[in-house]
């Protein structure tokens, strides 16, 4: 079958490689799918350069987030699972970005009829991350000011789209005037450009100098560092990522004064703790979709085209979502 291998560590564009290889083999309580499309993370360019959490010997195939018809089962899993569509993270080394990835059966979702595969491709990861984020940590209430660091990128923007079904006031910073347009067009009820403007300023005059009541911060570094200042009374910053490269060496001393809580969010291990809250939440976000209340942003590509998107992505110059198919750029929707 065909994959994109990383051969060695670096960057996206320099080490993966283009092969054929075989078809991966689903053991106990695993499934194998055909993929129909698979969608860019920043989880994918940290794997090629070796800083992800997780570290699979060399040579891999990377690809977290996916949509495919099951088309093998291993032993212990039910065969209705056979032939069905699904939403998954892949088990690697068996990564997404290849024809055929394998993935943990009770980690595997079904996909509703009416969600075509690019969309429901971009609604597992990039937006669990989200929902279990604000909802289940941050427990966001209607009427609440949440404030969106990195509010333009595929999480960002599934978590705008969340916030405003959630009934929340939110507020997207962004780091140019397309990303800024992209975050308004989303619902945004505010945005903030802050190569323009002070952050921590505007947002404390947007809210009348309260501040925001959850920080949902991806970026790091500098952004991490005006959440403190930002962020209201007994506020929560939910902390989920550090794009900028830059991990923050947090103040307790400043927690404690401020009186704001620091939440962290690593929504996989909750497929083995909490198996139903995930359940719950991945079906919710397909009714969300069906009822057109959240709708990804996202530019389709080729799979040919994965080291430039990934290169697109760790260089955050994207919007949204890139999500990648085997299908020519005429027949994707």
């Amino acid at each position: 079958m065909r994959a994109w291998q990383v051969t060695q560590l670096g960057e996206p564009s320099q080490v993966l490689a283009a092969t054929e290889i075989p078809e991966p083999e689903p053991g106990p309580g695993q499934i194998r799918v055909s993929v129909a499309a698979a969608a860019c993370n920043f989880a994918d360019v940290l794997l090629c350069r070796g800083e992800y959490q997780v570290k699979p010997d060399l040579p891999f195939t990377p690809g977290v987030e996916l949509c495919g018809v099951v088309d093998q089962v291993g032993t212990g899993v039910p065969s209705e699972l056979l032939h069905g569509r699904v939403v998954g993270q892949p088990t690697l080394p068996h990564g997404g970005f290849a024809e055929s990835a394998l993935l943990e059966a009770h980690s595997a979702f079904t996909v509703p009829d009416n969600l075509d595969d690019v969309r429901a491709a971009a609604l597992h990861l990039t937006y669990l991350t989200p929902w279990l984020g604000l909802h289940h940590r941050a427990r966001l209430q209607p009427g609440e000011v949440l404030v969106v660091t990195g509010a333009a990128g595929g999480v960002g923007t599934a978590t705008i789209q969340l916030g405003l079904a959630a009934g929340a006031q939110v507020i997207g910073i962004v780091s140019d005037a397309r990303k800024a347009e992209a975050a308004r067009e989303l619902g945004a009820t505010h945005v903030i450009d802050r190569s323009e403007t002070d952050a921590i300023s505007a947002v404390k005059e947007l809210t009348d100098g309260r501040g925001a009541d959850v920080v949902f911060e991806s970026v790091g570094g500098e952004a991490y560092r005006q959440a403190t200042k930002y962020v209201a009374f007994e506020g929560r910053i939910l902390l989920v990522g550090f794009a900028s490269g830059t991990i923050p060496q947090q103040r307790l001393d400043h927690v404690f004064v401020k009186n704001y809580s620091l939440l962290g969010l690593h929504w996989a291990p909750y497929l083995n703790r909490h198996p139903e809250l995930v359940r719950n939440a991945q079906e919710e976000l397909f009714d969300l979709a069906s009822a057109n209340q959240i709708a990804p942003l996202v530019r389709t590509a080729h799979m040919d085209e994965l080291p430039h998107a990934l290169e697109e992505l760790g260089d955050r110059r994207v919007l949204g979502k890139t999500v990648l198919t085997y299908r020519p750029a005429s027949a994707q929707h």
